[in-house]
């Protein structure tokens, strides 16, 4: 069994879900999101979020992340800010000697919902499905646990693999 953290990053709210995987087997463990003071400079929102993270990894102990890849949207500055959010989401785990991993939305909803066009509703939808228990109090916080369950699909599928169970 694994635990598994996946980070939905973004400057202004960072959502994260924590599952436990085994096998084909998954479980809800916790969700929530990470707010940033808006009036802060920039350097002390990135800090504040780094040191959420790390909070998160020290309470809840995961074994690996998952962080959603950024795209680029026609705000030159709102992507910029979101790659410094992504930076530290990728950062944070990496220092705390967990192993890190990232996942394109598009593999995500596939993943999820089995088609790489899911409206961000149906990924709600079959995360709470696949999830029994997850709440979802905000959108950040399901996208989150959606990458987690990524990884978990895209985890066993390389074991089976390694294990010369599947052929690639």
């Amino acid at each position: 069994m694994v635990r598994i953290l996946g980070v939905d990053p973004g400057l202004r709210f960072t959502g994260w879900g924590l599952i436990e995987a085994e096998g084909s087997r998954l479980r809800h463990v916790a969700d929530g999101v990470i707010a940033t003071d808006g009036e802060a400079s920039v350097p002390e929102r990135l800090k504040s979020l780094h040191d959420a993270l790390a909070a998160l990894f020290a309470e809840h102990r995961p074994g690996e992340a998952a962080v959603e890849q950024t795209y680029v949207n026609r705000n030159g500055a709102a992507t910029l800010k979101l790659g410094y959010a992504r930076g530290v989401a990728l950062l944070a785990p990496a220092l705390a000697g967990i192993s890190v991993h990232e996942y394109g939305a598009m593999a995500v909803k596939q993943s999820v919902v089995g088609t790489g066009g899911a409206a961000k509703e149906q990924v709600q939808m079959m995360v709470r499905r696949l999830l029994p228990g997850a709440v979802l109090r905000r959108a950040d916080a399901a996208d989150a646990l959606a990458v987690a369950i990524c990884h978990a699909h895209h985890r066993a599928s390389r074991q089976l693999w390694a294990a010369g169970k599947i052929m690639a």
